[in-house]
């Protein structure tokens, strides 16, 4: 059988912890530059408050029901999974971290009834070192899991936990369950599905496989096995190299002095190579792009990008931050101010299959070592203690106004007791 542990309402959880009097209360949190919500509290939910909604639409409702907000505090999160995943690692054969505060169990092996305790037990465990309420939900496959785990937060007497793996059990929760809520059923094929008659994950599996195949290709087959308790998803215990990465961000303002947008770029070209070294990779192929607010009014409007293939797969964040650089201020229009701008790294390929040009002229071996010495000194003494000078020793400003303390990374945000 597979698991799924699901933080509830991770982020608002995570405040939470370190100020228990939100307990109780409409609480959300914002993404980057305070712009939209990307948690919610049950008390938020129920005010009518939706994932995504940007702060801007919403400060009415804040304001008349007291709803307590937060900028992001991606440090003190990060952190907290850590912890959350650590003790759910250590009482199951394996996990796979899914995202920040999701993980996949394996409990291949356990019978069904030690599976309903592990799992009640797990909940509490993780609830009590942590302090974050997780959601256990269990089944014949991942997909199935997945929708075990959001039945305990629909239904609160199911205290955290839910076993589902006879098929009568299966069917039953399957007849209600909306098709546009499964696991790998998107937008399009939900939409798709409902002009089809299919409105439940019932609907679903009951139809043909050769049906299936031919309106949603392997992948939607795949899930229709998995709804019919045939697993199709294994448990990925080795997290796969990523094939693109990427760093964007919106800017606080509206940037008309490009060098800081050049600057901009040249940091989040550091953090694709610093994250390209860590999976081990180089990467051929660098896309950036810039581009105006698209809501303001009565001002000139430019999206801008550009492709720049290497002729030497790189992880050399020095070279990367000179080409990306360059790449940027070829394409900045005067006059413009630029609200959000990005890079990503593409054709990425493992570092031991590379294969240098005849002609390149630096030497691999003294350019691994800068690498390995840069990252083990801010890894040592924190990040962005050795940057390019393009980079700048200023960070990028954003809106970040209402920030709780780094409690559990950062020693002067450390909690203080006064006996």
């Amino acid at each position: 059988m597979y698991g799924l542990a699901d933080c509830n309402n991770f982020y608002v959880s995570c405040e939470r912890l370190f100020n228990p009097s939100l307990n109780g209360k409409p609480v959300i949190v914002l993404s980057n530059n305070d712009g939209c919500v990307i948690s919610r509290s049950q008390e938020a939910k129920r005010l009518g408050i939706r994932m995504g909604e940007p702060l801007f639409k919403i400060k009415d409702l804040i304001k008349r029901e007291n709803v307590k907000v937060f900028s992001s505090n991606f440090a003190l999160y990060g952190d907290i999974s850590s912890r959350v995943m650590n003790t759910l690692a250590m009482a199951v054969p394996s996990t796979e971290v899914y995202s920040i505060d999701e993980a996949f169990l394996n409990l291949e092996g356990i019978e069904a009834e030690e599976v309903k305790k592990l799992v009640k037990e797990l909940a509490f465990r993780v609830k009590k070192n942590t302090g974050i309420p997780v959601s256990i939900g269990v089944s014949n496959s991942k997909t199935l899991a997945k929708i075990a785990t959001k039945l305990c937060k629909i239904y609160p007497k199911l205290n955290n936990s839910c076993v589902m793996y006879r098929q009568k059990e299966i069917d039953k929760v399957l007849k209600k369950f909306p098709i546009e809520d499964v696991w790998g059923i998107g937008r399009r094929y939900s939409q798709m599905l409902n002009r089809n008659g299919v409105t439940t994950a019932s609907d679903f599996v009951s139809l043909s496989p050769v049906w299936v195949k031919s309106k949603m290709k392997i992948t939607g087959l795949k899930t229709w096995k998995e709804l019919n308790s045939e697993p199709c998803f294994s448990i990925e215990e080795n997290v796969p190299d990523k094939q693109q990465i990427c760093t964007s961000r919106s800017f606080a303002k509206d940037l008309y002095n490009h060098e800081e947008v050049i600057m901009a770029v040249a940091e989040f070209t550091t953090t694709c190579a610093r994250k390209l070294r860590a999976q081990n990779g180089v990467v051929s192929r660098i896309l950036l792009f810039a581009y105006t607010n698209p809501f303001k009014e009565g001002f000139y409007r430019d999206y801008q990008s550009a492709v720049i293939p290497l002729e030497n797969p790189t992880d050399n964040t020095l070279n990367l931050v000179s080409i990306a650089c360059g790449g940027i201020s070829k394409i900045l229009k005067k006059g413009y101010g630029y609200k959000k701008a990005g890079v990503i790294f593409t054709e990425i390929s493992r570092k031991q299959e590379r294969t240098a040009s005849l002609f390149y002229e630096g030497d691999l071996t003294k350019e691994a070592n800068l690498m390995k010495s840069l990252d083990d000194v801010n890894l040592k003494y924190g990040r962005d203690t050795l940057v390019t000078a393009s980079q700048g020793v200023d960070k990028i400003k954003s809106n970040r106004n209402n920030l709780s303390p780094r409690y559990t990374t950062s020693w002067e945000d450390i909690i203080k007791v006064i006996v």
